[in-house]
């Protein structure tokens, strides 16, 4: 809670601190971790084509659905779990039950250094785990985060969860996880296939697709809040459209529709 209280108190504060922005209405969109690259792409192609600015913030979705619910004033909420914005629609607390944008993938990826495979089926891991070749291995806060929850679920599949208790490296969201997965004495972890297909992660490790069957389907689900304005209104059209969808494409979502 106090951890909680303090991510609500930074963003009040730097929106308090920034009154110029809000008054040339530049919205504040909150977006799930794993949509990082993805969106920071898309808000750069929607501001070149002169539909304004947006300013983006990015965390674990559970957490930006508390802060929404305690008056964070986002104008429109990016989740990575559909649940979360009806949620937060059955509270009265959105324009609508919003659209869904994207459906996401989980890949297990591997540092340079790692002495495991890159093995979508996990196979290594269990292997590696058992010859005690695992000291750190990273994933989302699945308490809270939708893609910590998926990796669960395909470790629990897998039959490892259990095992991987002990060397279990918590992200407070599954960008954060990819940063543990790649620094330190890690050996891996599971993470956001959007995050592994970024030309920054490129240099990072190697990666593989964990089968979509192991977990529970990230829907992604966003939703204009009950204070969206003009600009808001506009990127989430813009969202559906032909040039954003394309470059969600090419981080590996899943379209609807498609």
């Amino acid at each position: 809670m106090h951890r909680r209280a303090l991510g609500l108190a930074a963003i009040l504060a730097a929106l308090a601190a920034a009154p110029g922005a809000w008054a040339q209405d530049v919205p504040v969109i909150a977006a799930a971790a794993d949509l990082k690259f993805a969106v920071e792409e898309i808000a750069r192609a929607f501001q070149e084509a002169g539909h304004g600015t947006v300013r983006l913030a990015f965390g674990s979705t559970g957490n930006f659905a508390r802060q929404i619910e305690q008056g964070s004033p986002f104008q429109l909420f990016l989740a990575s779990d559909e649940s979360f914005v009806f949620r937060l629609a059955d509270r009265g607390l959105t324009r609508d039950r919003g659209d869904l944008y994207a459906i996401g993938r989980i890949v297990l990826f591997v540092p340079p250094h790692s002495p495991l495979a890159a093995d979508g089926t996990l196979a290594d891991l269990r292997s590696a785990l058992a010859a005690g070749r695992v000291s750190r291995f990273a994933i989302a806060n699945p308490d809270h985060a939708p893609y910590g929850r998926a990796a669960m679920q395909a470790l629990k599949h897998a039959g490892l969860w259990e095992g991987l208790q002990q060397v279990l490296v918590l992200g407070e969201n599954v960008s954060q996880a990819a940063q543990f997965a790649t620094t330190g004495n890690s050996q891996g972890g599971i993470i956001a296939h959007a995050l592994a297909l970024a030309p920054q992660m490129q240099p990072m490790g190697r990666f593989a697709l964990i089968p979509a069957e192991w977990h529970e389907p990230l829907r992604q689900r966003m939703v204009r809040l009950r204070n969206a304005g003009p600009v808001a209104e506009r990127f989430y059209a813009f969202m559906q459209e032909k040039q954003a969808r394309e470059i969600m494409v090419r981080y590996g979502f899943v379209l609807p529709g498609e």
